[in-house]
């Protein structure tokens, strides 16, 4: 049974976890999906059932419910704006994926082998993304701060499942922090790249004017 304290962080994590998709949320109904990856959202939304399942199940935690719960309205939006049934190969080829790391596990070792291979998933689901961020130069859709904010929010349940003494959750939730934090690195630098590329546009054009 988790302390106070660690109570706290888990329901800040859970805010953060809310706060970074809403930002991603917004950022794409302003600016668009370029350069976000259908993939990886897919795998998040199925990702979330399986913790769903685990905070009822495994850990028997409401906390961890919230987590995932919460942000699932927000997370189907965005994957209907990539318009999945135009892609459906890439969401069977992701629905398998998250059976094969996360819930054929448990079928076969229980919650703590589900955990630890969704551990290894949620790196792995990140890699689309990054995929995507490193082949295109620009990544107007995508929300750093949403990475970013996502980054607090892994530290911040990594102190909750310390504090809960559930080590796979832990493992596994450090592994998906650290891959959110290359994801969110590089959406600063493509969106540095086209800020530098609209202002040498730009200035450009006023040279042609200034020409003519």
């Amino acid at each position: 049974m988790p302390n106070a304290l660690t109570a706290i962080a888990g329901y800040l994590a859970v805010a953060i976890g809310i706060a970074s998709t809403v930002l991603q949320f917004q950022r794409l109904r302003r600016d668009g999906v370029d350069g976000i990856s259908l993939a990886t959202w897919v795998m998040f939304l199925l990702t979330g059932f399986f913790w769903i399942s685990y905070g009822l199940f495994g850990a028997h935690s409401i906390i961890v419910d919230l987590g995932s719960g919460t942000v699932l309205p927000f997370q189907a939006y965005i994957i209907w704006r990539l318009a999945p049934w135009r892609h459906w190969r890439s969401v069977l080829q992701s629905t398998v994926f998250v059976f094969a790391f996360s819930f054929a596990p448990v079928l076969l070792g229980g919650w703590p082998a589900g955990v630890y291979g969704t551990g290894l998933s949620m790196a792995l689901m990140r890699v689309p993304q990054i995929v995507e961020l490193a082949r295109q130069r620009h990544a107007d859709g995508v929300s750093a701060p949403a990475w970013y904010a996502g980054v607090v929010c892994s530290v911040l349940w990594l102190f909750y499942y310390a504090g809960a003494h559930t080590w796979a959750a832990f493992w596994s939730t450090m592994s998906a922090g650290l891959a959110s934090l290359v994801v969110a690195l590089l959406a600063t630098l493509r969106h540095r790249q086209a800020l530098a590329d609209r202002a040498l546009a730009g200035g450009a054009t006023l040279s042609v004017e200034q020409t003519a």
